[in-house]
């Protein structure tokens, strides 16, 4: 059977261009197809290869690895393409941070050795379920991997959020905003707002209010099967919308309630390291390590 891969990314940069021409070329020795949206692989430059077919049907359907060339913007925009095919994602960081990229454009050949041997594992990523309602009718839905806010729309006006959990007012609060966030967004738009970071493995929600004019406005960290809703308190004078993953918006009318709960749907990152995720993030933010010595044996 023909092995095959998704090529998706940022066609607009040189570098990933380079990238994925070489990324072709390597999976071509080894009888590797590659496939994806017709247009983006006529802009990388390798729609003409001989191993590369335009994807038809569902988007990563019969696919072993979507390989994603750029940041993590990108591999969020990919997410979405690949997500109800259940295609594990691999990115390769043409971007800055990159934290849900696995390898570096510097390792390409290394890359493409563990693609063809099929050196990778695969971890599943919670994702959430955005309803956003009015009197009870579902007027928008979305998904996220990172995270779903509610922001006020205009800069002038702070909104009043009520927060709910469970079916339970927590509180009210006069605020730019709210962020409800997983696990992985957690080094994202959350913690921008002051929220801690979470290990990948920790069953875990978020809830970070943005310039919260009130007593209790702290980060919480919540089951990450509970219900989160919230809702524009009656007359507040500023007008709000709700982002999913900061790429998906929708204009919050007068009397809308926001749903948020934990989706049945992950999405499948491919990695290539067994290296801990204090490792990741030590190196994605620079951080000092100067003085550690390393546990001491016991004698």
């Amino acid at each position: 059977m023909t092995r095959r891969v998704l090529l998706s990314g940022h066609p607009g940069r040189e570098q990933a261009r380079q990238t994925a021409c070489e990324l072709v070329e390597e999976l071509a020795v080894h009888d590797i197809e590659i496939t994806g949206d017709e247009e983006e692989l006529r802009a990388f430059g390798v729609l003409d290869r001989p191993n590369v077919v335009p994807q038809a049907g569902l988007p990563g359907e019969g696919c072993e690895l979507a390989v994603v060339l750029g940041g993590d913007g990108t591999i969020l925009r990919s997410a979405e393409t690949v997500r109800a095919a259940g295609t594990p994602l691999l990115g390769i960081n043409l971007g800055h941070v990159g934290f849900l990229a696995e390898a570096e454009r510097d390792n390409i050949h290394e890359t493409v050795e563990r693609i063809v041997s099929r050196s990778w594992t695969v971890e599943e990523r919670e994702t959430l379920e955005v309803d956003v309602t009015v009197d009870g009718e579902v007027v928008w839905n979305s998904w996220a991997l990172n995270e779903a806010s509610v922001e006020k729309a205009s800069r002038e006006r702070m909104i009043e959020l009520v927060i709910e959990i469970d079916g339970r007012p927590l509180s009210t609060w006069g605020c730019d905003g709210v962020v409800i966030s997983t696990p992985t967004g957690s080094t994202a738009y959350a913690f921008s707002a002051g929220g801690p970071v979470v290990w990948p493995g920790v069953e875990a929600l978020l809830l970070c209010p943005i310039s919260a004019h009130a007593l209790f406005a702290r980060p919480l960290v919540l089951s990450h099967d509970v219900r989160v809703a919230v809702e524009m308190v009656a007359g507040s004078p500023g007008r709000a919308v709700v982002w999913c993953d900061g790429r998906r918006s929708f204009d919050l009318p007068e009397g809308a309630r926001i749903a948020v709960r934990r989706s049945p749907v992950p999405v499948r990152l491919a990695r290539l390291a067994e290296a801990p995720f204090t490792d990741r993030l030590v190196a994605k933010f620079d951080l000092s390590v100067h003085g550690w010595r390393g546990a001491r044996e016991v004698r």
